[in-house]
């Protein structure tokens, strides 16, 4: 269904309930705050007990965008937050920025929203925040507040980090099923924080490479593969509760997560000029079907017992999916992330790749592990480039009356 941001004026209120039951104005809510779809969803409740854009059916678009703080002072930057979730909640309701913004101000003065998105429908718009180690200093009173979580994270061998592209004290994810909604809602966010924060970076992506609901298909990221086959999906609430939603730290994060956020840039050409049977090979899995090798099924467990022609195990000790399956000890993580194309290096090559993004209740145990194993022993890495990085601490939902990062600063 699309509806207008015109027609959705004072939409939110007006049947959007906390826990998602039901619909406004036939526009469909989720079924959980932030999670599953009760049926084709046009407008995600902003307000909840988890933010929204973690579990919820994982959009077709994404802007990402981190900020540095440049104001020193604790009052405005508050001030900031208060204002961009009434912005925010404005947006993923299907409205302007403020009321009028885009037409109806002072004919003299710039308007109040850019007015790009005008006309067009709220696409799932969510917009997810996240604070990052450098926000924790003297400059606002916060280094008492830091998480033990929230680590700075390590070099991984085979990085190769632009400092352009990583770090920043305040994240904000945008995703929706429009690039222009999703657009839109990040250069308005900005737009109101000037004078308070600068992008320090930002990266645009198209073509989600994972699934967080059962209702949505496996995608395919830019090697052609099926991406996130064992993700955890939004009809799991246990295995969210286990390996997504925080339990303990600071008051303030409990129910938050953390995310993680990589710009991997994939050597596509050489890619390209690579057998099929070494690419299946280096993946662990069959190209068409997505099942591990030796197994018919997609989603039919990896089995490294499994022996070809002389013996040989059919998925590599030093494939990628195996590398991911054995050395988590169990843990998992939400995957999140999208295919990009910035362009290209000067060199005729595209500047192509994969921008993950992941969920994870401990970095240090779920995250970190994990792409230690891979990034020292996964054959695939010879096809990867990691050139950008970033931690954030992802505080739980907004309730009624409040505004990001309220509990933070209270």
């Amino acid at each position: 269904m699309s509806v207008s941001r015109r027609g959705l004026f004072g939409l939110a209120g007006a049947g959007v309930a906390v826990a998602g039951l039901g619909a406004a104005a036939g526009v469909l809510a989720t079924g959980e705050p932030g999670g599953q779809p009760a049926g084709p969803v046009s407008v995600v409740p902003f307000r909840g007990q988890h933010q929204a854009g973690i579990v919820t059916p994982a959009q077709d678009r994404m802007h990402f965008v981190a900020f540095d703080v440049t104001t020193k002072d604790r009052a405005e930057l508050v001030a900031l937050l208060r204002a961009w979730t009434a912005a925010a909640e404005r947006m993923t309701a299907g409205q302007e920025a403020t009321e009028g913004g885009a037409v109806g101000g002072h004919p003299e003065a710039p308007p109040a929203d850019t007015g790009e998105a005008l006309d067009l429908a709220a696409s799932a718009l969510t917009l997810t925040i996240g604070f990052g180690p450098t926000l924790f200093d003297d400059r606002f009173g916060l280094a008492a507040r830091r998480p033990e979580a929230l680590i700075d994270l390590p070099r991984f061998p085979r990085d190769d980090l632009d400092p352009r592209r990583g770090g920043g004290d305040i994240c904000v994810q945008a995703c929706a099923n429009d690039p222009q909604v999703a657009v839109h809602a990040i250069r308005n966010l900005a737009r109101i924080g000037f004078g308070k924060v600068a992008v320090r970076w930002s990266q645009l992506g198209f073509g989600r490479t994972s699934s967080t609901s059962t209702s949505q298909a496996t995608p395919r990221n830019l090697f052609g593969f099926k991406d996130g086959t064992n993700n955890l999906k939004a009809e799991d609430p246990a295995a969210l509760a286990e390996h997504v939603w925080v339990t303990d730290g600071p008051e303030w994060m409990l129910g938050g997560t953390y995310l993680v956020a990589r710009r991997i840039r994939m050597h596509i050409e050489i890619w390209d000029r690579t057998s099929l049977a070494e690419q299946e090979d280096i993946v662990g899995r069959a190209k068409g079907s997505g099942a591990p090798l030796g197994q018919r099924d997609e989603f039919d467990p990896v089995d490294p017992n499994v022996r070809g022609a002389g013996g040989v195990a059919l998925v590599a000790e030093d494939s990628h999916v195996r590398l991911a399956a054995e050395n988590l000890g169990g843990a998992k993580i939400l995957r999140r992330g999208y295919n990009f194309t910035d362009g290209s290096d000067g060199f005729g090559h595209l500047d192509a790749g994969l921008f993950f993004v992941c969920f994870n209740r401990d970095s240090r145990t779920q995250f970190v592990p994990m792409q230690r194993a891979l990034s020292s022993r996964d054959r695939m890495m010879e096809y990867l480039e990691h050139t950008g990085s970033g931690h954030f601490a992802c505080p739980p939902g907004v309730a009624e009356g409040s505004f990001w990062g309220e509990r933070l600063f209270g």
